[in-house]
This record gives C-alpha cells, sequence and structure tokens, in this order.
C-alpha cells in the first residue's frame, strides 16, 4: 500500500486594524492609571495642604489624609502644629540699661486662613511675619520697664504685654499666639551685683524682724507664765488658815497612829501638831 506523506501549514491571518485597536485601548488604559494616580494626593497628619493651579493659589486648603484632586493641581503641605520661636535678643530697659533676653514665642498656624498666609506671605511666613514682630514685641515692652523689676517681679507682666501685642497684629493674618514665655534675662554686671545685694539685705532684715518678733512672743508667754504662777501662789495662801493646819496635822497623826511601821509620835507640840521623833 502507498505512503503519502501530508504536510499541513497554518497560516495566521493578521488584521492591522485589530492590532491597531488593541494598541489603543491599552495605551488608553495606561493614560487612565497615570492620571488616576496622579489624581490621588495625601496630606500628613499636623499639615493642610494649600493647592495651586499653575502657580495660582486656588483657595482650597486640604485636610490631613488622601484625596482626590485634579491632576494638575499642586498640594503644598503647611503645619498646623504648635511651633516655637526662639529669640535671643539685646533690649533696653526705661533707664536706658541694655540686656541680654531670651524669649520663647509658642504658636499655631490657623487651618482656615492657610491658603492666605500661603498666597499673601508665603511658606516662610515665620522668618517674613513672626520674627520681626517678636522682635518689635520686645523691645517695646522691656522699654516700659526698669531693669530692677525685669529682673525680679515683673517677668509675667512683660510676657503678658509682648503677647497681647504680637496677637493683635498677627490673629488676623491667621497666626495664633498660644504664650511668650521669657527664658532668661541676663543684666550687666555691676546692675546685677547691686540687685542682688540689695535683695540679701532685704532677706536679712526679714530674718531679724522674724527673730524679734519670735523673741517678744517667748517674752510675753514667760511674763504670762509668771503671772499664773503668782495668782495660784496667791490663791493658795488665802485660802490656808492655822485652823486647816490644825485639822491637816491630826489628820496625819490619825493616820501615823494606824500604820504598821515602827514610829515614835509625840503629840502635842506647840502648834497641836504630831512630832515624829523616829523610826
Amino acid at each position: 500500500m502507498p505512503e503519502f506523506n501530508v504536510n499541513t501549514q497554518r497560516v495566521i491571518d493578521i488584521n492591522p486594524k485589530s492590532l491597531f485597536r488593541g494598541a489603543g485601548l491599552v495605551g488608553v488604559i495606561v493614560v487612565v492609571v497615570i492620571i488616576l494616580f496622579a489624581s490621588v494626593t495625601s496630606v500628613q497628619s499636623g499639615h493642610v495642604g494649600v493647592l495651586t493651579l499653575f502657580g495660582r493659589v486656588t483657595g482650597e486648603a486640604l485636610a490631613e489624609g488622601i484625596h482626590l484632586v485634579n491632576p494638575f493641581k499642586v498640594s503644598h503641605e503647611m503645619s498646623i502644629r504648635t511651633q516655637e520661636v526662639k529669640e535671643s535678643a539685646s533690649v533696653p530697659s526705661s533707664e536706658g540699661l541694655v540686656m541680654n533676653l531670651d524669649t520663647s514665642l509658642i504658636f499655631n498656624l490657623n487651618a482656615q486662613q492657610a491658603t492666605d498666609v500661603y498666597q499673601k506671605i508665603g511658606p516662610n511666613y515665620i522668618e517674613v511675619l513672626i520674627e520681626p514682630n517678636l522682635r518689635a514685641g520686645i523691645r517695646e515692652a522691656t522699654a516700659a520697664h526698669t531693669a530692677n523689676a525685669l529682673y525680679t517681679g515683673e517677668r509675667e507682666m512683660v510676657a503678658k504685654q509682648i503677647r497681647e501685642q504680637l496677637s493683635s497684629v498677627l490673629k488676623k493674618r491667621g497666626i495664633n499666639i498660644e504664650s511668650v514665655l521669657l527664658r532668661d534675662i541676663q543684666l550687666p554686671m555691676t546692675l546685677k551685683a547691686s540687685i542682688e545685694a540689695k535683695q540679701q539685705a532685704e532677706q536679712e532684715s526679714l530674718a531679724m524682724s522674724f527673730r524679734l518678733q519670735k523673741e517678744k512672743q517667748e517674752a510675753e508667754r514667760k511674763r504670762l507664765e509668771a503671772q499664773g504662777i503668782r495668782d495660784f501662789q496667791q490663791i493658795v495662801a488665802q485660802g490656808i488658815s492655822a485652823q486647816l493646819l490644825e485639822w491637816k496635822g491630826i489628820e496625819a497623826t490619825e493616820s501615823l497612829a494606824k500604820s504598821a511601821n515602827a514610829k515614835i509620835v509625840v503629840i502635842g507640840n506647840s502648834k497641836g501638831l504630831p512630832l515624829i521623833l523616829g523610826q
């Protein structure tokens, strides 16, 4: 029986239109994915995101978390946490003395006004707005007080004055002032020595007054004690009479006579009292 070799060749027909259609679909999917990823933005905790579109502030502020936004918009994060600005400056007192004052300003950014702060001042608002006003407030407050008062008892008053002045300027710009702390005041050495000497003299004077007061109280106590003893002796002396002594002597004689101890009792001395000769 004859053998036949059959060679089968498979032909694949590729349609150019179908190929382009598939590539276009993949391209659309890739573009959609890219746009989707570009539209997702996140704001970290304790911050707000100020949105800009081609450099223009839109007025929108994103809270912390993940958001879906226009992919052409850019989020600029600004902290709304409590922050501290430290300032060390040489400031004058009311009498013209120059002191070194270390100050801390505690503040936070108002989240509702973050867009205005970013647009009108910029992200470096601390250097542009807060620090210059803090320096001016410190100098104005210290110039109204003497160096002695600042070093001793008026720190809180000065800190309150600085806080009120800064609040009136910065609150309307979107900055909330929490507190102002005067960490350290360094006076000229000569003035510091004289103030400390005065304080020491005042402390010694107070100590002497305390000792004098204590001595007066002790003298008054002794006087009252002596008066009480004298009054007691006068009352006792008024209650003692010859008849009472004789009666007490008789009671003592009876007690001695009834006692089992050996003794010699002579009754009838000059005052009617018993006389004990021996045992």
